[in-house]
């Protein structure tokens, strides 16, 4: 178990002299020492605020310490403040309800901070909890610091890297030949726990790159990362015991707060660096609040591996993977059904809703993603090959060739809006380390669709975008949070372009009366978007939708309409997506509903069992009525097998109905109705049945079990 040693030194009596892989960082008291004079010489209250990032994250201009400040609350509460002296944690404290136990991070002014962070001006605050994505970001990336302080004691090796994820945190380590075992795996969790229970603070420093390069310099990766990523004059640090980390933060007040760890897996991951691809070793984990937190997680988890889309797709024979072309899905016919079925849906609503359905090439030279930009921020993540002198390419998106069917002819502003939706497919390079079944692959379809429209338009169309995610998703069963991401570092265009777009979302935002979050930084390069996040039946959240706003690519393809008023105007372009990649949809369906498909999207629809072999003719006319009429019908004609059997197995395999056909029934031109969950219909004539099973089906509903 770990203790607090001399210059924040840890040390481990449960790790092995076995574990280490160099000797002891006797730079570190050094850097510590540094790390403490710096912060010290930051905190002082004569501190003018020059290099310590003053306004980024506190409310814009510095006041004098102790000059009273407002302090706005949710729901209209107000309190006052000191300047530079009234925490978040103490509003917390002050507000009682035990919201100081549970709060993590504060959104000041609309940015996120540290809770022990002093208040610079009046404040907009909100505190947050594990609750929150914000919180629970804030929650795993201390989390990360946590590991990654303790793996680097753990082993003597070298840190990289940590990062917060979708589902927890990992960190990367340099540790030369060396590997982590799996075995080793518990006694690293009963070290990061140990650790936890300490109570170290993250404490914060914004430091000059002159300063950072002093703080690492015997740090080899994270030297490297400052000269790549650090862009301003400052960057900020923060210090959890040992470790010394680049991070943006916000982190916890503590190490305490993380109740419950749990070590998952070590692997291998690779640092490209000036000297080639060096070999890392990454742990990764989850934490929560609580020892209740871990174990709801645990059967979530359980729940999940029962449900995985892998074993889904290999039960009911829907897809499969082969080495001979990784990353790209064979569907098998009934898997083909959920898959056409989807697509099929989306065709509906774009009917509906006044899309036009093109067809574009697989294949384009570079050039044309040069012209786009996405040649300098993709290409790595493109399909190139070499046809005869000519280099050419797999697109990985279709908004080019929007672009390049928008321009073919002159455009007048009465064929706007224009919206052209494509199913076209689509290749991207993945790293083989992070195919995972459909949620992750190289060969995939979208469906995309690119709204070309005037700036009075704009507003109309992206209220019809969010309303087009919201009739899906009620269809699917999905709820969903939405996201406003803005422009991140090396966004193409002007400033002022982007502020006019994201006002832009943010008003349809407001008008869609849903809650929504902003997420600066997260826009795609050539514009901000709204980040579309559904909720599936385990809890989980998956980032399928999209609405992107584009003023870049119509100026880089010198797009133009002839205007209402004479002359020539720019459209703008709208990039979205409702399902997203189709394949990643079909995946989270899977595991959204457990393989139990809704009737309309079932590949399992029903089951005619013959009672006997005598009545097997009219058990296949049955299946070919059925057919016939656009449903998904089997038969079971196992004579080995007795009726109870039959009806058992169709019920486990997920049939919705399975219609049971004897003498009587054969006689008669009916059939009995069982369904999945074993309710007896009784017997009804057939092409009644047929009736009502395409009303069920052509109306989605999603319990036509019930209703039938």
């Amino acid at each position: 178990m770990p203790c607090a040693g001399a210059g924040g030194r840890l040390l481990f009596a449960g790790a092995p002299r076995r574990h280490r892989v160099c000797g002891p960082d006797r730079g570190l008291a050094e850097r510590l020492r540094l790390f403490q004079r710096l912060r010290a010489a930051q905190e002082r209250p004569d501190r003018d605020g020059a290099g310590d990032g003053a306004g980024d994250g506190a409310g814009g201009g510095r006041l004098p310490p102790g000059t009273p400040i407002r302090i706005a609350l949710p729901g209209g509460g107000r309190l006052p403040g000191r300047a530079r002296q009234t925490t978040p944690f103490q509003v917390a404290a002050q507000l009682g309800g035990g919201l100081a136990e549970v709060a993590l991070v504060a959104r000041v002014n609309g940015t996120l901070q540290d809770l022990d962070r002093p208040l610079e001006c009046d404040t907009d605050l909100e505190l947050l909890d594990f609750s929150t994505p914000e919180g629970r970001a804030a929650f795993w990336r201390s989390g990360a610091c946590v590991l990654g302080a303790v793996v680097e004691q753990f082993y003597g090796a070298t840190f990289c890297s940590a990062q917060a994820t979708e589902d927890g945190f990992f960190c990367d380590v340099h540790m030369g030949d060396r590997t982590v075992q799996r075995g080793e795996l518990p006694a690293l969790e009963d070290a990061c726990t140990a650790f936890a229970r300490a109570g170290h603070r993250f404490e914060r420093l914004e430091a000059t790159r002159q300063q950072l390069a002093e703080l690492f310099k015997d740090n080899s990766f994270q030297l490297q990362q400052i000269e790549e990523e650090v862009t301003s004059p400052v960057a900020t640090v923060y210090r959890c015991g040992p470790l010394l980390q680049l991070c943006r933060g916000p982190l916890l007040r503590h190490t305490g707060l993380i109740a419950a760890l749990r070590v998952l897996t070590s692997s291998a991951a690779f640092w490209q660096g000036a000297g080639g691809r060096q070999s890392l070793q990454r742990v990764a984990a989850v934490a929560f609040p609580s020892a209740q937190g871990l174990a709801d997680w645990q059967r979530a988890q359980d729940e999940a591996a029962l449900r995985d889309h892998r074993r889904i797709g290999r039960e009911q024979e829907l897809f499969f993977f082969h080495k001979l072309s990784p990353g790209s899905c064979f569907f098998l016919p009934r898997g083909a059904h959920v898959y056409n079925t989807l697509v099929d849906f989306i065709r509906s609503e774009y009917q509906a809703r006044g899309f036009c359905e093109v067809v574009t090439p697989n294949v384009f030279s570079p050039r044309l993603w040069e012209l786009s930009g996405h040649w300098e921020h993709y290409s790595t993540h493109m399909f190139s090959f070499t046809a005869g002198t000519e280099t050419l390419s797999l697109k990985p998106m279709n908004c080019p060739a929007h672009c390049l069917m928008f321009a073919h002819r002159p455009r007048s502003w009465r064929e706007l809006p224009l919206r052209l939706a494509d199913f076209g497919v689509l290749h991207r390079n993945e790293n083989p380390d992070t195919l995972t079944g459909l949620t992750r692959v190289r060969r995939f379809q979208q469906d995309d669709a690119h709204i070309f429209c005037t700036l009075e338009q704009l507003e109309a169309e992206i209220d019809a975008c969010l309303d087009f995610v919201r009739t899906v998703y009620a269809v699917l069963g999905f709820s969903f949070r939405l996201a406003l991401a803005t422009r991140p570092p090396g966004f193409l265009g002007d400033p002022e372009t982007w502020d006019r777009a994201e006002q832009q979302l943010e008003r349809s935002l407001r008008t869609f009366g849903q809650p929504w979050e902003l997420s600066p930084g997260d826009g795609a390069f050539y514009g901000p978007k709204i980040d579309i996040r559904i909720r599936d039946a385990l809890g989980r959240q998956h980032q399928c939708a999209t609405i992107q706003l584009d003023f870049q690519m119509p100026e880089r393809f010198e797009l133009e309409y002839a205007s209402a008023t004479g002359g020539s105007a720019r459209p703008v372009m709208i990039h979205r997506a409702v399902l997203g990649s189709v394949e990643r949809m079909v995946a989270v369906l899977a595991e959204s509903c457990g393989g139990r498909w809704p009737f309309w999207l079932s590949p399992l629809q029903a089951m005619v069992i013959p009672q006997a072999a005598e009545v097997e003719d009219y058990a296949r006319e049955v299946q070919a009525v059925l057919r016939g009429g656009g449903v998904v019908a089997d038969l079971d004609t196992d004579a080995g097998a007795t009726l109870a059997r039959k009806i058992r197995r169709a019920q486990l395999a997920h049939y919705n109905f399975q219609l049971v056909v004897g003498r009587r029934e054969r006689d008669r031109g009916t059939v009995s109705v069982r369904t999945r969950d074993n309710r007896q219909l009784g017997e009804r004539d057939l092409r009644q049945v047929l009736q009502r099973l395409r009303e069920l089906r052509d109306t989605r509903v999603p319990d036509a079990e019930e209703r039938f």
